[in-house]
């Protein structure tokens, strides 16, 4: 759950069969720290039973996370998301302390508690339903050892990531040198627009090579009612929540030309070919241009910490799991934790499947 900035929430999101968890299981281990099957439960419990904690979680990571059949069991989905993140957090934290001498003191434990309050309600904020309640309360709710172990891996997260040799500091000064590099990435953007039929694109093809213009082309072929006024749609600046997606579908265009590759969109019900083509670019400066620097470069950290994480999991983590908390298996995506398959029905009848702790019935 708590490892966003390092972009660590990679669930395989397969069945949705049900089972409880063994008071006998060996529960899971990463590298020699072991997560025992009672505390495993326990957390599981903590999340299905309590609605703050589980939409925090859930929007980090939209799994459902739900009760299953029993009372100290979970949907089988959700609890192999659960155990992938435990075992990362353990890769992480383990990973942090032998390799990276790493061993946070009261301090760095209260600012990781900071730092990952901040990411769950950046979590809730940025979902469809935002959580009732604060992520103070969803810390609150959790078992303490579930908290400390969250807010642990979190400080060895961060840690992680400042230690990276190809991470950016997100400071004031080193946002303002990439800036300094980067400064065309930041332009504010006009664009003119042209929504196509289909049936229609291979002729306004032919009319962009054939050398009609912006506006002309947007005229003849958009159906769109800005085609009127030659497609001009407005412009976009840094600051603009449409930014991000202006930047992209712009990218490398010539100025008073449209995009060669046209992105599908569905248009009064029907699927047509959307182009966009700047006609100017305006620069910005660091102050217009502060949020999507900073945006740019947590992305840019996350995308190597995932790598990085990626790379713990693979060659320096030994993982052991209890088959009824999800397979540990090697997914397009890396190393991470399967849900089970439940047997099937036709062949497994309902008593055995109930004795194997999988499909409709839990046990204890």
């Amino acid at each position: 759950m708590v490892r966003r900035l390092v972009a660590l929430l990679v669930i395989a999101l397969l069945g949705a069969t049900f089972y409880g968890l063994s008071n006998n299981s060996s529960g899971l281990s990463v590298n020699g720290t072991t997560v025992s099957s009672l505390n495993f439960r326990s957390e599981l419990a903590a999340i299905s039973t309590n609605p703050t904690l589980e939409c925090f979680i859930s929007a980090l990571n939209p799994t459902s996370f739900a009760a299953g059949a029993g009372g100290t069991s979970m949907n089988a989905t959700g609890a192999a998301a659960w155990a992938n993140l435990r075992v990362e957090g353990l890769a992480i934290d383990r990973y942090a302390a032998k390799t990276l001498k790493f061993h946070p003191n009261a301090a760095t434990l209260a600012k990781a508690r900071t730092s990952l309050e901040g990411e769950l309600s950046a979590a809730s904020s940025g979902s469809s339903a935002p959580c009732q309640g604060t992520s103070t309360q969803a810390l609150n709710e959790m078992p303490t050892e579930m908290r400390n172990f969250e807010i642990a891996s979190q400080a060895a997260s961060l840690d992680l990531v400042a230690k990276l040799n190809t991470t950016v500091p997100l400071t004031l000064t080193s946002m303002k040198t990439y800036y300094s590099t980067h400064a065309a990435n930041y332009d504010t953007i006009c664009v003119s627009v042209a929504v196509v039929d289909p049936t229609a694109v291979a002729a306004f093809n032919a009319g962009q090579s054939a050398g009609l213009s912006v506006a002309a082309l947007a005229k003849k072929f958009s159906i769109d009612p800005s085609g009127k006024t030659g497609g001009v749609y407005g412009c976009f600046g840094p600051s603009s929540a449409s930014y991000s997606g202006v930047r992209t579908a712009t990218l490398s265009t010539p100025l008073n030309t449209f995009s060669k590759t046209p992105e599908q969109i569905t248009y009064n019900n029907a699927t047509d070919d959307l182009f966009v083509a700047p006609t100017k670019r305006t620069p910005t400066t660091f102050a217009q241009a502060e949020a999507s620097v900073l945006s740019d470069l947590e992305n840019a950290n996350a995308s190597a910490a995932n790598t990085e994480k990626e790379r713990i999991l693979y060659y320096y983590s030994v993982v052991a799991i209890d088959p009824a908390f999800g397979r540990w298996g090697l997914s397009s995506s890396g190393p991470s934790v399967f849900a089970p398959a439940a047997p099937s029905s036709t062949i497994v009848g309902s008593a055995t499947v109930t004795a194997l702790g999988v499909g409709a019935s839990t046990y204890k």
